[in-house]
């Protein structure tokens, strides 16, 4: 057990950023995942709302520090990658 004041309350922080990341990145996940479904039912009309929303998501998440801005940027990168494929193939 931690003896000192100072070490009581990194360790009290340290466990709030972490289940606060750990929920930020669920989150995101979730969104990546409601857009790959959809692009699998090519339901067009709503993967537009979805992919904006996720893209948008990934971006916080790189912002606040969740994760490294050049993972955001390779998750947006492959995402938009599958839906512009997605519509070539319908168009």
């Amino acid at each position: 057990m931690k003896k000192n004041k100072s070490a009581i309350k990194r360790a009290r922080q340290s466990e709030e950023k972490r289940l606060r990341n750990s929920h930020v990145k669920s989150t995101m996940k979730t969104n990546i995942k409601k857009v790959m479904v959809a692009m699998e039912n090519k339901a067009v009309e709503s993967l537009d709302n979805l992919f904006k929303s996720a893209i948008s998501y990934i971006s916080k998440a790189a912002s606040k520090g969740v994760i490294h801005k050049n993972n955001a940027s390779r998750k947006v990168s492959r995402l938009t990658k599958r839906a512009n494929s997605l519509s070539q193939q319908k168009g």
